[in-house]
């Protein structure tokens, strides 16, 4: 059977069927425990595990059962019976009603059997009173227990109120020392403080930010943050302050200028926190501001100096190339830009000549002339190298006004320049760039500038050239050529291509002119033309002439060693450059060329032109008298262009004479330009007056070869006879003419 709770009752019998002894009050009450503990451990709080509980459970329900079969009857125990399942924490809710259930349902039955044996004090009851007293005990228990309960609140709530006093007290104690440490921060900052309104009024500020503005009147009362807008205070400041006093952020930073009361400049390192009061609600403004006026000046004066010359006081290349690559990083539609780039001409011999103090007094003078040209806002002059000056336009007219920035700046230096009582003329070569921003490159601008003005300068310098793609492509091609030219040297690029010399009287080859001619890897083949300039100016000309010449000796003795023995040896033609004239080997490399070919001196004739030898002194020639002297023919080239003195001729130590082509021109039809006639007559007549042979270049025509003759020229050359060509050809000709 169980009971009405579900729980199983405790019989009341001696024994059971089987012969089993009746149980004993502690197994019955044992058993109590354990119906109580599974029916309330889950409802409580209790830290104990469910055998602990049990455990503690045990002697509640001896002391339960012992009240309920008391003489006299006391509920006394179930209030302490209360008072002990509360400090079990057994202080849920739903635990009270389980705890009284379990006791009605349980705890008669479990203390009432006849069987268990009457302790002292004990006696025995009918069920109707033991369930009476069962109630009464259930009554007691839960006043006990609320009791109890409400005992352990007002300990608990007397603890809070107490531990809330403590802390009152502490943040009493801590505000005041905040507030104090507050006011010792704002007075004794070295930093500004100030605090304002929402709407901007300066509601207080410490001492040092007093100090910063000049005086506490600075912030005299009214002021408000608004009036302390300055023309450079950095874009959109004012909408950073929007945004703080709206409360849409929280704090901004900024480097900020003032005027002061006496109208001085102070700057500041500002930082503006917005305060909200305990809902969040934007209340005050804070500013933080630290005096940075001297660093400022200070970097601004090393900004200076790090974007501006210091001998002309010019913006430097630094500060040219960031303008110029802000306006080349304009938008697509930006307008159009122009840069000019001006080398002085002959700076160098000003400073070689007259030392560094002068070049840079010239220099001074020169800078200040050309910043007179340059006045509109969106013009910039700068001093970028030694001799060196860019300047940039800006506008819809960028080449009209670049072109015409170059000359103001031309016209401005056309007078000289007066330095120590010397007058000193300045000339400059400028090359003019314009393009428009998104089209092209800084790298690119300033190579076509540099480009354009070396133009400018190789066309004679004092003047001003424009930008042209070709012509840059052809600087571009001349200097890819000048940088090849070392190697192709050493890699053997150059052959050489003999024209004939060919005898007026009888038509046969006496000799050949060598022309150098150099197989270029991209190029092709280039003509002398087209590089001995270059050769010239980087001085290869002396190690590819002595080359040539060695080449030209030796083809030379091969000529001799194929001909007939009794005929007159082919000579050749060498040309010489006004570098290797002056250069001191000339005569010993000659001489060494020479015994090295075994080839006698007297098969070789170096060529020179009339201007090179237009005013040389004596000195200058001393070694072609000694090569003369050693049998060498020297012929004077291009002979008419040089205009010189014909009397000159007397005093050269030339044998013979080539007239240049343009004098022959009007005798390749007939009839002849009797000019041309009289002219090539004449010099004929003087040359063989000297004893110098005549050699005519350019014969093209039948009709001219016999012109020629007929004035007594003795040798000719050009196409009309053979283009230049390899020298096993000018052999075939030679053994022609034998036949």
């Amino acid at each position: 059977m169980t009971s009405e709770s579900g729980g199983p009752r405790c019989d009341r019998g001696a024994g059971d069927a089987a012969g089993h002894p009746a149980p004993t009050e502690n197994d019955q009450l044992r058993r109590f425990a354990g119906i109580w503990c599974r029916a309330v451990h889950p409802l409580a709080a209790t830290t104990m595990t469910p055998d602990e509980f049990e455990v503690y459970l045990l002697p509640l329900a001896h002391r339960l059962s012992a009240a309920l079969r008391g003489s006299p009857f006391e509920t006394e125990a179930a209030y302490a019976v209360g008072a002990a399942l509360v400090n079990a924490q057994c202080t849920e809710p739903e635990a009270l009603p389980a705890i009284l259930g379990v006791i009605d349902a349980h705890l008669v039955s479990c203390s009432s059997s006849a069987e268990l044996p009457d302790a002292p004090g004990h006696e025995p009851l009918a069920e109707e009173d033991a369930r009476a007293r069962c109630v009464r005990l259930q009554h007691a228990l839960a006043a006990g227990f609320v009791r109890e309960l409400r005992r352990c609140e007002r300990d608990e709530q007397e603890a809070i109120s107490r531990a809330a006093l403590a802390a009152r007290t502490e943040a009493e104690k801590a505000l005041h020392a905040s507030e104090a440490k507050f006011q010792a921060v704002f007075e004794g900052a070295v930093i500004g403080v100030g605090i304002a309104g929402l709407d901007g009024e300066v509601l207080v500020v410490n001492d040092a930010m007093a100090r910063m503005f000049g005086g506490m009147d600075f912030f005299r009362p009214g002021r408000n943050v608004t009036e302390f807008v300055h023309p450079d205070d950095v874009p959109g400041a004012h909408e950073l302050y929007r945004e703080l006093v709206s409360g849409e952020r929280d704090h901004f930073r900024i480097e900020k200028p003032h005027y002061r009361d006496d109208g001085s400049e102070l700057w500041t390192n500002l930082t503006v926190t917005l305060l909200r009061d305990s809902s969040g609600a934007p209340q005050y403004q804070l500013a933080l501001a630290e005096d940075i006026t001297e660093h400022r000046q200070l970097r601004e004066r090393l900004r200076y100096e790090a974007t501006h010359d210091e001998l002309t006081g010019l913006p430097n290349r630094t500060l040219f190339l960031e303008r110029l690559d802000q306006v080349l990083a304009a938008g697509a539609d930006a307008e159009r830009f122009g840069v000019c780039y001006l080398d002085l001409d002959g700076f160098k011999a000003v400073n070689d000549s007259l030392g560094h103090v002068v070049g840079d007094r010239m220099l001074k003078a020169v800078a200040e002339r050309l910043q007179r040209c340059v006045k509109a806002p969106d013009e910039l002059l700068a001093r970028v190298g030694g001799d060196e000056f860019l300047a940039l336009v800006t506008g819809p007219a960028a080449q009209a006004d670049g072109a015409g920035l170059a000359r103001r700046m031309l016209a401005a230096l056309a007078e000289p320049v007066r330095i120590e009582g010397r007058e000193l003329r300045v000339r400059a070569s400028i090359g003019v760039v314009d393009g428009r921003a998104g089209e092209i490159g800084r790298a690119e601008v300033l190579r076509s500038a540099d480009i354009t003005m070396y133009r400018a300068k190789a066309a004679g310098g004092n003047r001003y050239e424009i930008a042209d793609a070709d012509s840059n492509a052809r600087v571009i091609a001349r200097h890819s050529l000048t940088n090849g030219l070392p190697s192709a040297l050493e890699k053997g690029e150059f052959f050489i291509e003999y024209q004939p010399l060919v005898r007026l009287t009888d038509g046969t080859v006496r000799g050949a002119e060598a022309l150098v001619r150099w197989l270029h890897p991209v190029h092709g083949v280039l003509g002398p033309d087209q590089f001995i300039p270059l050769a010239e100016d980087t001085g290869l000309i002396v190690p590819l002439g002595r080359w040539v010449l060695e080449q030209a000796a030796r083809q030379a003795r091969e000529w001799r060693d194929a001909a007939d023995d009794d005929g007159e040896p082919l000579r050749v033609n060498v040309n010489l450059s006004p570098c290797q004239l002056s250069h001191p080997t000339l005569v010993s490399d000659t001489v060494a060329v020479l015994e090295s070919a075994g080839l006698c001196p007297s098969a070789l004739c170096l060529e020179v032109t009339e201007n090179d030898l237009i005013g040389a002194d004596e000195s200058a020639l001393r070694p072609l008298r000694q090569l003369a002297d050693l049998g060498v023919d020297i012929a004077l080239d291009d002979f008419g262009t040089g205009y010189s003195n014909l009397s000159y001729l007397r005093r050269l130590p030339v044998s013979q004479l080539k007239l240049d082509r343009s004098f022959t021109r009007g005798m390749q039809r007939a009839p002849a330009d009797p000019v041309d006639v009289k002219i090539v007559e004449g010099i004929v007549s003087l040359a063989h007056t000297l004893d110098l042979a005549v050699t005519v270049e350019g014969v093209e025509t039948a009709v001219q070869a016999e012109h020629l003759r007929g004035l007594g020229c003795d040798t000719a050359q050009g196409w009309y006879y053979a283009r230049p060509g390899p020298p096993e050809r000018l052999h075939t000709l030679a053994l022609a003419d034998a036949s």
